[in-house]
């Protein structure tokens, strides 16, 4: 295989708009995803469409193991990775103390421990070529604390925080990290999280713009990306930290009560 891309939640969504780009390119890959079907149909259909050779791993990436697993099998196969690209997670709609743990644990699992073991175990093989890069996707979720989706937010902010921080820790070498912030965005996340019934998923973005903006950001070596923001919620953002901090907590709040 040669320039391949690691892929997580590759089977919809943001991450499979990310895989079908890389193909185009020419790009190799290996998705990993929960669903097996969903990745064998995938790689079907972009090996045939852009003659690129693709490895299916299906993994639960909320599992504690399945990181290292994945790393192993990458490096028993004897592939080398040029772009790790973390997309897998998802979100949960309702007031923390009424949500049940085990979602909001599983949450935490996948949308920060996987993220960060994947990135530890595949980034010192980037550091020891001195080359290679990472994607990580997060949101602009991470820009402020968010009423009735308390531990997506939160986890999202530290996706944010530890892409930048690893990012300025490899300002010597030629391995870049970009972070991914997408707004609200076309995918199966909205019905899964139930933000598909509120205002902030009126308006939304489709989920290939954002990859393409995520995709070249990477490529281009940008610490940060934004992208699927309309007019008045970049000006929202701009204000937020000028805002008192209740009132911002309260727009968000409601933008997210199901309506």
């Amino acid at each position: 295989m040669k320039n391949v891309a690691l892929i997580t939640g590759a089977s919809t969504g943001i991450g499979k708009e990310l895989a079908n780009i890389h193909a185009e390119k020419g790009g190799d890959l290996i998705i990993v995803a929960r669903s097996k079907d969903k990745l064998d149909g995938l790689k079907t259909e972009l090996e045939k469409k852009y003659s690129v050779e693709v490895l299916v791993i299906a993994k639960d990436l909320g599992l504690p193991e399945a990181p290292k697993e994945i790393y192993e099998e990458v490096k028993n196969a004897g592939i080398e990775i040029d772009y790790l690209i973390n997309n897998a997670g998802f979100g949960g709609l309702g007031k923390f103390h009424e949500r049940e743990w085990e979602l909001d644990l599983a949450m935490i699992n996948l949308n920060i421990i996987a993220l960060t073991a994947l990135t530890r175990f595949f980034l010192p093989d980037f550091v020891k070529r001195n080359e290679g890069k990472i994607l990580n996707v997060s949101s602009t979720a991470s820009f402020m604390p968010g009423p009735l989706q308390a531990v997506y937010f939160a986890t999202k902010a530290y996706v944010t925080f530890f892409s930048n921080a690893i990012a300025e820790e490899l300002h010597d070498t030629n391995v870049t990290v970009t972070n991914l912030m997408p707004g609200a965005t076309e995918t199966e996340f909205g019905a899964v999280s139930g933000m598909d019934k509120t205002d902030m998923f009126k308006k939304t973005v489709s989920a290939r713009g954002v990859a393409e903006d995520g995709y070249n950001g990477m490529i281009k070596g940008k610490l940060d990306v934004i992208s699927g923001l309309t007019f008045s919620q970049k000006l929202m953002m701009s204000m937020i930290p000028f805002s008192p901090k209740k009132m911002v907590l309260k727009q968000i709040r409601q933008m997210q009560e199901v309506k």
